[in-house]
């Protein structure tokens, strides 16, 4: 007898939210520490998972040890009844994590009691990623996550989309973060935001403030850890963080999950990515607002006011003694009255050690009002700044839209526009509006944030023009370093912007970093030596990427990012942390079972511009099975009822086939089974792996199997799936008595 999916036994959910399976998804995450031979809770979390072999998605600040969450062992407790709390069944390990976007990707590696598992052995309801950028103000959402420690059952808060925020870091996927009116617990930090087609969106994020910081520590107790047999306030406390508002979006978990997915791993020779070392108080200072954002993530000029109607708005401030376990925060208000849209809730730092940041809102309605923006730091707050929406538009003198080269024979400036070579002059080119030739006018340069050149004189260029340039040339040479240039009009600072110099001089681009190369090696001091090298055999378990660098100053931000098949995996953002020239700067990819065939290539770039790029060949050139295609499909859901009686039987084995095979192929070996499903005590199952489809070019046909002691056997062929089934697909099965 064959298993019909017939039209008539099927109901579509495609516009209803699927929460029965993204509960079943959803996690508990508790950070131990072992004392003795107990496990003392030291931080806590909810998490999703995003594999069936047990990949699970959560916040970096509660699984990556810290001086916050000191804990190096990760317990899992899973879902298994919605109406009660989790239950502990299994130990996790960190497969990828970013503390600068505050995101880890757990594995499964040991059941509770720490016997390993086997990761093909496990069959574990997963959820799937959205494009984050596809979001749209005012969509519904869904939050899901435990609301308390552990002792409750998992929680949904439903809101709506109220606002998108930038910063710096990685604007090629979006925003930043993506704001909600939903009322969420700090303790469903990491946790998971859906769209209504049951799709991850973003992950809920605050970073809770530690008491050794200086700040209120929002803690519960729930360990008798001084041994005094009462739980109270004399006890360790687990830190659980306020109500989020902050959405990290999906796109940021990408690189991710890509890595861990083909179990990559990238590692420097030199501690360049190591944690910095505050040497003073976090401290925000020279708050100023823009209304736009160039692609350095400078300002493009400075405002005091914005007419009414306007959708875009950024402040823009100094940082010094940052480290990634700062928890930053904004607050703003409207004519006194606290502003959840335009606000941010606690959060890990992201930035740098020093510099200049911004945080903003684009693409939204600011509705008019007198606007006061608070930064705090670690609970401590910093001056505030106002600014007025809704007045005229401006004729005030402007200065705007800064970039930095070095000029030609004609007096044009030529390069990047941002970060420049070493040399003995760097000039500077800007728009100006509505000057009077009179006015006084200032120059000022500064280099890693000390005053190196002034200059005062009066405007005599005319009221509007495309560009006037300023330069400065020291005869020594320039520094190496962090530049910035002030224009002030008047006494009042009209345009600012930052600007990097490293690199011996090519033309007028610098060259930074150079002969970046490919090799491998049987270790780390072997590399070194080894020749170069753009084509690798399948199954090489380590490939090197070496380059030289020249003139770079310490604590420079600059980016590292890897691509297969070019989509990236790795993408990190850190402080320079080497002398400022050297050579042979190692990056080491691995794998433990072999890098898959694939075209693999690095990136290296400062102030978000591109220096350095080289890409070499594993095996094919070509990863054989896009293994993330398989995360999208359609669900296989239903009951198994008996045709007699019409109710559920519990304990009926449903097996899909692997393409490959059909029923008569079938020997029950595990490598035949694509995914199975065990129905519970109401006859219900869930094949947790979805069923990929069939397109106009490639057919994907399965096999299935339903098997119950004292039933007829159901079996079927040639079962496919396509973009207009209807997803989840949900069946009624009815068996026969044997």
């Amino acid at each position: 007898m064959l298993l019909l999916i017939a039209p008539t036994q099927l109901f579509a959910q495609s516009s209803t939210i699927d929460i029965d399976r993204l509960q079943r998804a959803t996690v508990y995450i508790m950070q131990t520490e072992n004392v003795g031979t107990n496990l003392l809770v030291t931080c806590v979390s909810s998490g999703t998972l995003l594999s069936r072999d047990g990949l699970i998605l959560t916040n970096a600040h509660s699984t990556v040890p810290s001086q916050t969450c000191r804990g190096e062992t990760l317990i899992v407790a899973m879902t298994t009844d919605v109406s009660e709390a989790p239950v502990p069944q299994y130990r996790a390990e960190i497969a990828q994590a970013d503390i600068g976007i505050d995101l880890a990707l757990l594995r499964i590696t040991q059941e509770l009691d720490g016997r390993l598992v086997d990761p093909t052995s496990l069959s574990l309801p997963f959820v799937e990623l959205a494009d984050s950028q596809t979001v749209k103000l005012d969509e519904t959402v869904t939050v899901l996550g435990y609301p308390s420690i552990g002792n409750e059952p998992i929680s949904s808060v439903r809101g709506i989309v109220t606002g998108f925020v930038f910063e710096p870091r990685n604007n090629d996927l979006g925003p930043a973060w993506l704001k909600s009116n939903a009322e969420i617990p700090g303790i469903m930090s990491g946790g998971g935001v859906y769209n209504q087609q049951s799709q991850l969106i973003a992950i809920p994020t605050t970073a809770p403030i530690s008491a050794s910081s200086g700040g209120t520590a929002n803690c519960v107790a729930i360990q008798d850890t001084n041994l005094d047999r009462i739980v109270n306030a004399s006890d360790y406390c687990v830190p659980t963080g306020v109500f989020i508002n902050a959405l990290r979006p999906s796109n940021f978990a990408r690189p991710l999950l890509r890595a861990a997915s083909l179990g990559l791993t990238v590692a420097t020779s030199t501690p360049s990515a190591a944690a910095i070392s505050a040497t003073g108080t976090p401290t925000f200072k020279r708050l100023f607002f823009a209304a736009a954002v160039n692609p350095a993530g400078m300002p493009s000029s400075v405002i005091s006011s914005l007419p009414a109607g306007s959708n875009s708005l950024y402040l823009f401030f100094d940082y010094e003694n940052m480290t990634p376990e700062t928890v930053y925060e904004l607050r703003v208000t409207t004519d006194g009255i606290p502003n959840s849209t335009f606000s941010l809730s606690p959060v890990r730092w992201s930035g740098g050690a020093k510099g200049m940041w911004y945080i903003g809102n684009g693409g939204q309605p600011w509705p008019n009002g007198i606007y006061e923006f608070t930064l705090f730091a670690d609970g401590v707050a910093s001056p505030s700044q106002k600014l007025v929406i809704g007045v005229a538009p401006s004729t005030e003198p402007v200065f705007s839209d800064i970039t930095f080269g070095l000029l030609d024979s004609r007096g044009q400036p030529q390069g990047n526009g941002f970060v420049l070579p070493a040399g003995n002059i760097a000039s500077a080119r800007f728009i100006y509006r509505n000057l009077e030739n009179g006015l006084n006018w200032t120059v000022i340069w500064y280099l890693d944030g000390t005053e190196i050149r002034r200059a005062t004189d009066a405007w005599n260029a005319g009221s509007s023009g495309s560009s006037v340039n300023t330069s400065i040339e020291v005869a020594e040479g320039l520094l190496p370093g962090s530049y910035r240039l002030e224009l002030y009009i008047e006494d009042r600072l009209r345009a600012t912007s930052d600007f990097t110099i490293a690199g011996a001089q090519e033309g007028a681009l610098p060259q930074i970093f150079t002969q970046l190369r490919f090799t491998t090696a049987n270790s780390d001091a072997d590399a070194l030596t080894s020749n170069a090298v753009s084509n690798f055999p399948g199954g090489v378990n380590t490939l090197y990427a070496l380059f030289d660098w020249s003139q770079i100053s310490p604590t420079t931000l600059w980016t590292l990012r890897w691509f297969v098949d070019g989509v990236a995996f790795y993408d990190q953002t850190v402080p320079w942390n080497n002398v400022q020239t050297g050579s042979n700067f190692l990056v080491r990819l691995s794998a433990a079972g072999g890098l898959p065939d694939g075209t693999y290539s690095v990136e290296l770039r400062v102030n978000n511009v591109l220096l350095q790029k080289a890409q070499a060949q594993v095996g094919i050139g070509q990863l054989p099975i896009d293994r993330f295609a398989r995360a999208s499909g359609v669900q296989l859901r239903g009951r198994i009822l008996s045709a007699d009686t019409r109710e559920g039987i519990a304990g009926v084995t449903v097996i899909v086939i692997s393409e490959q095979f059909s029923v008569s192929d079938f020997t029950w070996n595990q490598d035949q089974i694509y995914d199975l499903a065990i129905t519970d005590s109401n006859g219900t199952f869930e094949i947790s792996r979805p069923l990929a489809y069939t397109t106009d070019t490639l057919t994907v046909a399965y096999s299935a199997i339903v098997s119950a002691q004292g039933y007829l056997p159901l079996t079927a062929d040639g079962i496919e799936v396509t973009a207009e089934t209807p997803n989840p697909l949900n069946l009624t099965i009815y068996l026969n008595k044997d």
